[in-house]
């Protein structure tokens, strides 16, 4: 018996280092290409295209910057940001939130029906060119509601939280029932103050969706004033690498004779623009963090 407990203890010594070092090498895939980009963005551009920064700044500049703030419409950018983020983020969880505790009612007529219809929707989708003729026809197009009123709903967000209802004990409501509660006031003062994880869980995904989203911008906005930040800054990128090609075009100069012309380069800005998209997300992610880590386990235990 102590032989075999002995092997068993170093079984799961063994166990536990690899796991261990995996996660650690996990976490250094993240964190020190993030560490480059952020040596990048203090860096002078013409200085780091000459290789050989990793970690650290060799020539200290903060011209990335501001290039990046300085240019037109980026108060604009970060204003339009800031409301489809916050908007969009708090309209999505309470509503997803109201029709997730509706499905999750096993006595409710046709709940099956349309629990699998949401679910179909995310096996299948129209296409992009029906849904900007939708927009269209419903006039969100060029819009600042293009933003929000779309996203308002996610299938995938949805059954994540019927599922967490689901875990909630009938007896609470049956309890508020008995005090007079009707649905809403269960929904409001019980299920919901209950369910911070998984609202916790599905903010920040919200948030990070809007706050990263360009595409919609892109393609459904033509107001260069209804653009969001995502969508400047990549647009930004896009300009700045155009025009470094036509300068050495004209110019005819090598790369090298260019980069003595220049202390901003599309790199050096790509880099830059890296740091001021995910710094929120960066700065409002520990205050959660406490939430999100009991989100992500919602489904995993059954009792």
């Amino acid at each position: 018996m102590g032989k075999e407990f002995h092997k068993t203890t170093f079984g799961e010594k063994v166990v536990k280092i690899v796991i261990y070092s995996l996660i650690i090498l996990l976490c250094l895939s993240i964190i020190l290409p993030f560490l480059n980009i952020l040596a990048l963005s203090f860096n002078a551009g013409k200085d780091a295209e000459r290789g050989g920064i990793y970690f650290w700044p060799r020539v200290w500049s903060l011209q990335n910057y501001q290039e990046v703030i300085t240019s037109a419409n980026i108060v604009t950018a970060f204003g339009i940001s800031i409301f489809r983020t916050v908007v969009g983020t708090v309209a999505s969880v309470f509503l997803t939130a109201m029709a997730a505790y509706t499905l999750k009612s096993k006595t409710m007529p046709g709940v099956r029906f349309f629990t699998l219809l949401i679910f179909f929707t995310m096996l299948f989708s129209g296409g992009i060119i029906p849904y900007y003729m939708l927009l269209k026809d419903l006039h969100l197009t060029n819009t600042i509601w293009v933003y929000v009123i779309p996203s308002l709903y996610s299938a995938w967000n949805l059954i994540i939280m019927r599922t967490f209802f689901q875990q909630i004990h009938v007896s609470l409501e049956e309890s508020a029932r008995l005090d007079g509660y009707n649905d809403f006031s269960i929904f409001m003062r019980i299920i919901m103050p209950l369910s911070k994880p998984v609202i916790a869980v599905i903010a920040l995904f919200n948030a990070v969706g809007h706050w990263n989203d360009w595409f919609t911008g892109s393609f459904y906005v033509r107001s260069s004033e209804l653009r969001p930040l995502s969508t400047l800054l990549q647009e930004m990128l896009t300009r700045a690498e155009a025009m470094r090609s036509k300068l050495e075009q004209a110019a005819g100069m090598s790369q090298y004779e260019m980069l003595e012309k220049m202390q901003v380069t599309g790199d050096s800005m790509k880099m830059a623009t890296i740091i001021i998209v995910v710094a929120p997300i960066i700065i409002i992610y520990p205050f959660i963090q406490k939430y999100f880590a009991q989100g992500v386990m919602i489904g995993s235990i059954k009792e």
